[in-house]
């Protein structure tokens, strides 16, 4: 990140983009809605998916109809009232179960898991909405930094453009009401930015300063991603940022740094 940030930055959100199926050419589909919108790329625009869309065009949809329950997941099913067989597929995606609880107004207890790739999230990511059938849930691409990889790729080689991906879902935050989107899957964006060394308005240096730029970003998305809007596709123009090898996962903050394990 440059010390002269850009004094604007702008949000386009892609319209025309069709429900996503498994083997559909994703690049192309937003390659097409950027022609659609009269939109084009620049140098130094960051393209931000919505994961959903990038599931559904690897196949990661569950049938809960062909899932069978563990006793685990039968028992943790019946004390939270969850379905056992959704429980199951939390299960299959987790590294490790942080925290369950059910309380007494509630339909519906929480499971709070690290998934395989350490996020930390309710129910694995494992998700119902935005799925075109009853009985089927979603789940995180199998490597969200290998598919915006992919996309990166596509999308630069087809514009001539150097260009950023950021992949997002909606978490939940300790300590804090209310969803936001995150980075789960990036290329070229660095995960966040060390300005350590720099100086503040005031001239003093900064010590500890590290913004997590993609969460920045993948929060701002949610502002024109609306889970009913069906724009899983946004522009961003203007950000400032220094491409480099990144990884969303270099935003889980290490075991031996968790206070409250």
């Amino acid at each position: 990140m440059n010390s002269n940030a850009h004094n604007q930055v702008s949000i386009h959100a892609l319209d025309g983009i069709p429900d996503i199926h498994p083997g559909d050419d994703l690049s192309g589909l937003i390659l097409a809605a950027l022609d659609g919108n009269q939109c084009s790329l620049d140098d130094g625009d960051i393209i931000v998916i919505a994961h959903k869309v990038v599931s559904k065009q690897e196949g990661q949809i569950i049938d809960l109809n062909d899932i069978s329950p563990t006793v685990e997941a039968q028992t943790l099913g019946s004390e939270l009232n969850k379905d056992p067989r959704k429980v199951q597929v939390v299960l299959s995606e987790s590294k490790r179960l942080v925290r369950t609880s059910k309380r007494p107004e509630q339909d519906e207890g929480t499971i709070i898991a690290e998934h395989r790739l350490g996020f930390i999230c309710a129910n694995a990511a494992v998700d119902e909405s935005n799925v075109d059938a009853a009985g089927k849930v979603i789940l995180l691409p199998h490597d969200p930094d290998q598919s915006a990889r992919g996309i990166c790729q596509d999308l630069e080689r087809a514009s001539g453009k150097s260009l950023g991906v950021v992949i997002t879902d909606t978490f939940g935050r300790p300590w804090r009401m209310g969803l936001v989107n995150v980075a789960v899957g990036l290329a070229n964006v660095p995960a966040k930015v060390d300005l350590a060394g720099d100086m503040d308005a005031y001239g003093r240096v900064l010590s500890v300063t590290v913004p997590a730029l993609a969460d920045e970003i993948a929060a701002a998305s949610g502002l024109l991603m609306s889970k009913n809007g069906k724009k899983p596709v946004l522009i961003f123009k203007g950000v400032d940022w220094q491409r480099c090898e990144s990884s969303a996962r270099d935003l889980v903050r290490p075991q031996q740094e968790d206070l409250f394990r």
